[in-house]
């Protein structure tokens, strides 16, 4: 049973959409927006109905925070109002709402319009869902197109994505660029993460694949994959648009060989001038490739590999980012990792 959240000031109001929709769902009162945005940390309705006129938080204001939020902004938001007046529509229509209902209402008006948008929100995520089922599908044929073209990596991008989702979700628990990671979604991150060796495909399978340790004129041509990476996903974006999914990715591709004291590239960004994302790629990619056997060296135990990553904190990798990683590394060790396959 679909959930509906209705938050006005009057008990009677209240009492009246609770009469006509609790046949047909879940309904949830609350008398201001206030206790609203506390029961919305434990419960995500699949509608609201929203006061216009209320004391300490107004409707509009209410919205605007909604709205603000990543992870609730795209709820569907009807206004419930007892003032028939087209600035006030034209307003609420701006900040988001999808419709009007006018106080005192009718129970099959409220209905209708309930159902409508309800049919239409459901509409709306199963296209969603389609699109990313999609996407992850083209990113994955991507992904495993440069992971089998370079013969020693083989595993990494499955390695480096689990451990970029259990650093996400330590670094949220620890407050550490919390605000900027409570804005992501994280299900898209780790998909778009997949992305940042994409680059790698126009590099030539003598220099990707050579057995032995490169030269410094192939060196040079290896960090190019960076700059390729950008390049090719720009050329993405310019077909099909830009999207969250591809700014990420795009970021994920072009800045994870970023260092921290400005000594990376291809864009010798330094500090937090380097993209969060690059910054928590720096460290996993860094880590699977020193856990990692490669045609040229050994892998090196996990132990060594915190060791040497926790020895650049503050010159390589971002300080904050890289005491979270030492304080969780055994849950990065768990992680199966595989050598080529």
């Amino acid at each position: 049973m679909k959930t509906i959240f209705v938050v006005d000031d009057s008990d009677t109001n209240l009492s009246m959409a609770e009469a006509a929709l609790e046949n047909q769902y879940r309904v949830m009162t609350m008398p201001s927006a206030a206790k609203m945005f506390v029961l919305l940390d434990k419960v995500v309705p699949d509608l609201i109905l929203l006061d216009i006129e209320m004391p300490e938080m107004d409707g509009f204001t209410a919205l605007e925070k909604l709205k603000s939020m990543p992870a609730l902004g795209t709820l569907p938001v009807m206004f419930l109002t007892g003032r028939n007046d087209p600035d006030i529509e034209a307003r609420g229509f701006e900040l988001g709402a999808v419709d009007f209902v006018t106080k005192p209402f009718s129970a099959s008006v409220l209905i209708n319009r309930i159902k409508t948008h309800m049919d239409i929100d459901e509409i709306i995520r199963e296209r969603t869902a389609q699109f990313n089922r999609l996407q992850n599908s083209i990113v994955s044929v991507l992904a495993n197109i440069v992971e089998n073209r370079d013969k020693g990596t083989g595993g990494h991008i499955e390695r480096t994505s689990a451990y970029i989702k259990i650093l996400i979700d330590e670094m949220k628990k620890r407050s550490v660029y919390k605000e900027e990671i409570d804005s992501w979604d994280t299900e898209k991150i780790i998909s778009s993460a997949r992305m940042h060796d994409l680059g790698k495909i126009s590099i030539t399978d003598i220099i990707v694949n050579k057995p032995g340790k490169l030269t410094e004129e192939e060196y040079e041509i290896m960090k190019t994959h960076a700059k390729e990476g950008e390049r090719i996903i720009d050329e993405i974006i310019a077909r099909t648009g830009e999207g969250e999914f591809l700014r990420n990715a795009r970021l994920f591709a072009g800045c994870h060989h970023e260092r921290w004291d400005g000594k990376g590239y291809p864009h010798r960004l330094s500090g937090e001038e380097i993209p969060l994302q690059g910054r928590i790629m720096a460290i996993v990619d860094v880590y699977d490739a020193l856990v990692s056997e490669r045609p040229y060296k050994k892998a090196f135990t996990a132990e060594q590999a915190v060791e040497i990553i926790m020895q650049s904190a503050g010159t390589h990798y971002d300080p904050l980012i890289a005491d979270v990683f030492y304080e969780v590394k055994d849950l990065f060790k768990n992680v199966k990792v595989r050598p080529g396959l």
